[in-house]
């Protein structure tokens, strides 16, 4: 069997919160449960939405927690030409068009649609280069929740691979870059959940093998809301690493005793790997309901 790579791959639009710090946290002791590589890309191909320094204080705090990545860390933002190079074979091999729709327009069409851009000639001038979404992939093995049905009625077919304003959209990204890396299990929060379809439709269509999926439950605040940058979750404090750790292991379900041998995020970390076990895991976070396309700038 290959050997397992797995990877974190956090937006710095913020400093990380306890829910970032969950999912790498659980990302990293699977990678490293299975005697794997757990590699670090920055995902900073939005510049509007980044804040500066927040790259290298994830870095930071990344090691304070002795999460440590191996390899060099990939930054997306130096990729591009890599991700033109993709995005030009999937457009030789009929996978995308151009579109001109705004925001508004696309919400008005029925989920599982393309709309009318699809199938006419538009000016690649200020639109939007989007995948041709025609056979979507509705179901897959989740290694933590099993079976994963997607409803096509209920799916929106809209995603974009370049956005109107030239910038490389996340979910090309993505697969381009798990394909490159070799990454055998994307661990990663259950608000991905969705994305999932979109993605394993790109891994087809670039004819690769995609990896296998796991989600993680997702911390939400006190109103029912996940914990985002967006929302101002608290960043983490980083003096209290062997605290935080904990939390997140018992979190995911994990029952991390009260030991003076755990004073040090090192010595966490090594117990966690030793215990770690799924069926412990609480799969606490269902399906969330939205249309992960809007994640894309029109």
């Amino acid at each position: 069997m290959p050997q397992y790579v797995g990877r974190f791959a956090p937006s710095p639009s913020g400093p990380l919160h306890f829910g970032s710090l969950v999912t790498a946290l659980a990302s990293y002791i699977q990678a490293k449960s299975q005697k794997g590589r757990w590699l670090l890309r920055i995902e900073d191909i939005d510049p509007p939405r980044e804040v500066k320094g927040a790259s290298d204080n994830i870095l930071t705090c990344l090691e304070a927690h002795h999460l440590l990545w191996d390899g060099e860390v990939v930054y997306q933002s130096a990729r591009t030409d890599f991700y033109q190079e993709k995005l030009h074979w999937l457009m030789e091999h009929g996978h995308t068009y151009h579109c001109e729709c705004t925001r508004v327009q696309l919400s008005s069409l029925p989920n599982g649609n393309l709309c009318d851009c699809a199938k006419s000639i538009v000016s690649a001038q200020n639109s939007a280069i989007k995948f041709k979404h025609l056979e979507p992939i509705l179901t897959f093995q989740d290694t933590l929740l099993g079976t994963q049905k997607f409803d096509k009625s209920a799916s929106p077919a809209q995603f974009s691979l370049k956005r109107k304003d030239g910038l490389y959209a996340y979910q090309l990204a993505v697969v381009v870059d798990d394909i490159q890396q070799g990454i055998t299990e994307v661990a990663r929060g259950a608000d991905l959940l969705d994305a999932t379809m979109f993605q394993l439709a790109l891994f087809k269509a670039f004819q690769a093998s995609p990896p296998s999926y796991m989600h993680f439950p997702v911390v939400v605040n006190q109103e029912g809301k996940k914990l985002s940058k967006q929302n101002h979750a608290k960043a983490i404090d980083i003096k209290l690493a062997s605290n935080n750790l904990c939390d997140a292991l018992r979190f995911l379900g994990m029952n991390v005793p009260n030991s003076y041998q755990l004073d040090r995020p090192q010595n966490v970390i090594t117990w966690a790997i030793e215990h770690w076990d799924l069926r412990q895991v609480t799969a606490k976070t269902a399906r969330i309901d939205n249309r992960i396309g809007e994640l894309d700038s029109i």
